[in-house]
């Protein structure tokens, strides 16, 4: 498993705390889609189990950091969806807690590994409840979370919560550079502004997706400039509409900021001439603008069976004319 840089702070952080005593038995990890918080939960766990720690490091040498080295440790338990499924259902977590009521295995610590705790029903959350209030000796929780108030409230009581942070811009694109280094600057910076400063999830966009996004910006302008903004609706009907909504509306609030004098505050730090040309809208325009496209978006990802395609043309339609009464 690929471990990261900016992993390196928050790994001592919570290591420490473990060897000072002060170790939460459960401990809620928030980190956004693209931070690596994998990584930083399967080298927690590696320390937890290893039987011969060097200090802030597990040894790599007993046979628990073999198991671990596998994946085959008999106290590691990952628990996560089953494929096809969206959720994880109660009796995957009896399963978990029934195991728990024997000794270890191997004789040491054990660790449960929740990979997507937002995925628990309600049921299993509550089930999880009573081993986390009374937990096994020597058994340890990781729980993995991109969006903790969407967990039971009495859930998150019993955790210690972590916040792993986005690094900075600077030491996020230096290690973009190092993956990507025939890259263009402006691309890395708009690829993190794009993933919320997470830098696994820029790379994994300039990497499958920029063309795409390309192919896109470039559309957008031609329609722009031709003042046939329908002729962009094949660019925005595809399955990841929510996606290609979510770069309009960037590069829409984009023109805002440089109606307003903020370009550096830009997202899209890469497309200068379809900012500028987006920003010849008058601002009032380009709020409704903004608006529409929201409550489209809206609309598309809350509304099951609508006519997707009926309802991006009416939206592009309702721009151009926009467009076309402006000049």
């Amino acid at each position: 498993m690929n471990w990261y840089p900016w992993l390196n702070q928050a790994y001592r952080q919570l290591i420490s705390m473990y060897q000072e005593g002060r170790g939460h038995h459960a401990l809620l990890l928030q980190a956004s889609e693209g931070m690596g918080a994998e990584a930083l939960s399967y080298g927690l766990s590696r320390w937890l189990m290893c039987q011969n720690k060097q200090g802030l490091k597990s040894c790599n040498e007993c046979h628990s950091c073999h198991l671990m080295l596998a994946q085959t440790h008999p106290d590691w338990h990952i628990l996560q969806c089953e494929k096809g499924k969206a959720s994880i259902g109660i009796e995957t977590v009896r399963k978990i807690t029934e195991k728990l009521e024997h000794h270890a295995q191997q004789g040491g610590s054990r660790v449960v590994w929740i990979k997507e705790t937002q995925a628990l029903t309600e049921a299993a959350a509550n089930a999880l409840l009573k081993t986390l209030e009374e937990p096994p000796k020597n058994t340890y929780f990781l729980l993995d979370c991109q969006q903790p108030e969407s967990l039971l409230a009495t859930l998150r009581s019993r955790c210690f919560h972590y916040h792993l942070a986005a690094p900075a811009i600077n030491h996020a694109g230096h290690w973009l550079q190092q993956q990507l280094p025939n890259i263009p600057y402006s691309n890395i910076i708009t690829a993190i502004n794009l993933s919320q400063g997470a830098p696994v999830l820029a790379l994994r966009l300039l990497k499958e997706e920029w063309q795409e996004r390309d192919n896109f910006c470039q559309g957008l302008l031609n329609g722009l400039q031709q003042r046939n903004l329908y002729a962009f609706l094949p660019q925005l009907n595809q399955d990841n509409v929510d996606r290609r909504l979510y770069w309009l509306l960037s590069l829409l609030l984009d023109a805002l900021k440089l109606q307003s004098n903020a370009q550096t505050y830009c997202v899209n730090q890469d497309q200068q001439p379809l900012i500028i040309a987006l920003s010849q809208l008058p601002s009032d325009v380009l709020l409704s603008v903004i608006d529409g496209w929201k409550q489209c978006r809206y609309q598309l990802m809350s509304i099951p069976s609508l006519n997707r395609e009926l309802l991006l043309a009416e939206q592009l339609l309702v721009w151009e004319n926009q467009l076309v009464t402006q000049h």
